[in-house]
């Protein structure tokens, strides 16, 4: 076979091009659920932390046998957190609005090549 032949036969061979064409798309592919997956972690933790600080306020009006003092309120919210173990600070106080709890965190959320730190807040208050 003369290599004219043999060049022609290659530009119609159509072998591995999904590979190639995969090879192509995975890291954006693989980026992109990654990423996805960083941001639902980041919106289960702020889910989180509403919850708890919600439910820590309203003990500390409601359920004044369980929450009552500041002391017994952050352990109250605490308990409440079922997000991500990220170490959220509680805080609780007596507002004019009522009793007023609070929570903070810096979450990290690693993408691969970087990291990024975003400070998360929640607070509520029930009169």
């Amino acid at each position: 076979m003369t290599v004219r032949k043999r060049l022609k036969s290659l530009h119609f061979d159509q072998q591995g091009t999904t590979a190639v064409e995969f090879a192509i798309i995975a890291p954006m592919f693989i980026a992109l659920v990654v990423g996805t997956l960083a941001v639902c972690v980041g919106l289960f933790l702020i889910g989180s932390l509403h919850y708890a600080v919600e439910d820590g306020a309203r003990c500390a009006s409601v359920k004044t046998s369980i929450c009552s003092d500041a002391a017994t309120t952050v352990a109250y919210t605490q308990s409440r957190y079922f997000g991500p173990n990220v170490a959220p600070t509680f805080t609780y106080a007596a507002a004019a609005c009522g009793n007023s709890a609070s929570a903070s965190v810096n979450y990290a959320m690693n993408v691969g090549l970087t990291t990024f730190v975003i400070p998360m807040s929640a607070t509520a208050c029930f009169p």
